[in-house]
């Protein structure tokens, strides 16, 4: 088969996968519901859904490319998908076979321009990762370029060959699936899908443009140029192009091997305080911040200093996330409310960040925060691990539900933050079972409280001044009131109402039609062997009504039935 002929076939293959799941989907969570067959869809969602993420596991592993990716996105979608979906894809590593190192060397000679052994005087063919986007390979610069450098042992990663192909159908595939999306209303009235798929293309382009790695990488370390806790490897631009790049080799302990930690003297317990801190600091302090913190791409290294015996390198730059003033003083609010345990606090943090759209009813949010709060707030990984499995899954698909009830919309780069945090957070507690995020949460928001503290009166401020203006149009405005009453123009809006009514109508309507469906087809299927004609009319009759309630539950995405 030719290239084309894959990159076709592959697009069909996604495409097939995500019509047949929609569809299935559809059918189980919309229309048995909306002709009395809840309970049947209820009965086996779980295993369905399971059974859908480990087919799509196998899709990705088999396909590679972004669709690795994708299935890493989702896994973090704690909040917004299944614990069935999400359980079954976290395990799911960037790790495909690795591509012969005689295509590799042809793409790098291509890349730079001179052979290999001119541009380096040993380059090892083992290679140390292998990606669905590229693979690193250990190696040593020439003396000239060592001098000039004053590097001299170096990793050099290279772009799996026809990557780019790969990567335009993978988007191409999923942009038409956000497409059909659009078309639910139950999706798309809660997120904008395509959004999501654009946001996800621009971060995937840019990670697959080792330049722009490179650039990503002088920005974070000028960000932490004056905190020894964290480096960053130097980078060897004249060996670097596109899709080549060579850097700095800085492997060490990775930050997960808690043994190796232990053996240099390093308590993994302070790793995870100090990496929550480090990361907090790259996301409210400097709003630039490493949008892919896995074990792979952070490593502990021991130090000889006086004030330090170690800290972090970080690596692979290839996904960063900027967060906006804007979203980053929402941020801060959430983190505060949360700290002090605010359940109505932290809805109105999540308002301000913009995550929820302004006309949605977070009355059944509030009281779920506030309950996540009293009884499992402050609460550790391990300690989550001694609460009744039966009670904890009860609460998470109480609190998941709500929260997939609301109109939901994602800020510019928030789902980066979401993922960067759900690593850190997955990070932590396996570096120390016992480690408690709020412990990390409070002395932080702590300090944000101080650097707030500036702003409190200027707030009281303008309070005050907006209580006085309302307070001084007060009198005319109960006089315009006093006044429509006398003259009968007094009207009553209740828009919920009107929906919630229409709802129980449609209700009514359906249910009739599947009584009025079952009986005619019980009463074709035992008429059937006595009169044959008459039995057969019955059943084919049956289903006008099951095609009224099917029709009925389409229609009503798009509005209420005349």
């Amino acid at each position: 088969m030719t290239d084309a002929g894959k990159m076709r076939a592959r697009y069909r293959r996604i495409l097939r996968f995500a019509a047949r799941y929609l569809v299935q989907t559809w059918w189980y969570e919309l229309v048995l519901p909306r002709i009395g067959l809840a309970r049947l869809a209820e009965r086996g969602r779980s295993a369905r859904l399971q059974r859908i993420a480990q087919r799509f596991h196998a899709l990705a592993v088999d396909l590679g490319g972004l669709m690795i990716k994708v299935g890493q996105f989702m896994s973090s979608r704690l909040d917004v998908l299944p614990p069935e979906i999400t359980t079954e894809l976290e395990g799911l590593q960037d790790e495909v076979p690795a591509v012969p190192f005689a295509a590799i060397r042809e793409l790098a000679e291509a890349e730079l321009g001179v052979p290999l052994e001119r541009a380096f005087s040993f380059v090892d063919e083992t290679p140390v990762a292998a990606a669905s986007l590229g693979q690193v390979h250990r190696a040593r610069l020439s003396d000239e370029d060592a001098a000039e450098t004053g590097l001299r042992d170096v990793v050099v990663k290279v772009q799996r060959p026809g990557i780019g192909a790969v990567v335009a159908v993978d988007l191409s595939a999923l942009r038409r699936v956000a497409r059909w999306l659009t078309r639910i209303r139950l999706v798309s009235d809660r997120v904008d899908v395509p959004a999501l798929v654009e946001e996800f293309a621009v971060t995937s382009l840019e990670e697959i443009d080792y330049l722009h790695e490179a650039a990503n990488a002088e920005r974070f370390a000028e960000s932490f140029a004056d905190d020894d806790r964290v480096s960053v490897p130097e980078f060897v631009w004249e060996r670097t192009t596109r899709r080549v790049l060579t850097m700095q080799d800085v492997t060490a302990i990775k930050i997960n091997d808690v043994e190796a930690l232990r053996a240099a003297g390093i308590d993994p317990s302070e790793v995870a305080n100090e990496f929550a801190a480090v990361m907090f600091d790259q996301v409210f302090v400097h709003a630039y911040f490493h949008a892919d913190p896995h074990p792979g791409n952070i490593f502990v290294t021991p130090l000889r200093g006086d004030n330090r015996t170690w800290n972090f390198t970080f690596v692979d730059f290839g996904m960063m996330g900027e967060v906006a003033e804007g979203l980053r003083h929402g941020l801060r609010k959430l983190l505060i409310a949360a700290a002090s345990r605010d359940g109505k606090g932290m809805v109105a943090g999540i308002r301000e960040v913009g995550v929820l759209l302004p006309s949605a009813d977070t009355a059944e949010l509030e009281r779920a925060m506030t309950k996540l709060f009293s009884r499992f707030g402050g609460m550790g990984f391990a300690q989550l691990q001694d609460v009744d499995p039966r009670e904890f899954r009860a609460f998470a698909v109480e609190f998941g539900d709500v929260m997939r009830s609301l109109p939901f919309q994602f800020p510019e780069n928030f789902l980066l933050i979401v993922r960067a945090m759900s690593l850190t957070s997955g990070m932590c507690s396996s570096l120390d079972p016992a480690f408690n995020i709020w412990n990390a949460v409070e002395p932080y928001s702590a300090r944000l409280i101080r650097d707030e503290g500036a702003n409190v009166v200027q707030d009281y401020a303008k309070r005050a001044w907006s209580v006085a203006g309302i307070v001084a149009r007060l009198p005319s405005r109960i006089d315009s009131l006093i006044t429509r009453i006398d003259e009968g123009s007094i009207t009553v809006q209740t828009p919920r109402l009107d929906r919630r009514l229409a709802t129980i109508e449609r209700g009514i309507r359906q249910a009739i039609a599947a009584i009025i469906f079952a009986t005619l087809l019980i009463g074709g299927v035992l008429l059937l062997p006595h009169f044959v004609v008459f039995g057969t009319v019955l059943m084919a009759v049956s289903g006008l009504p099951l095609l009224y309630a099917v029709f009925a539950a389409v229609v009503a995405r798009r509005g209420p039935l005349p």
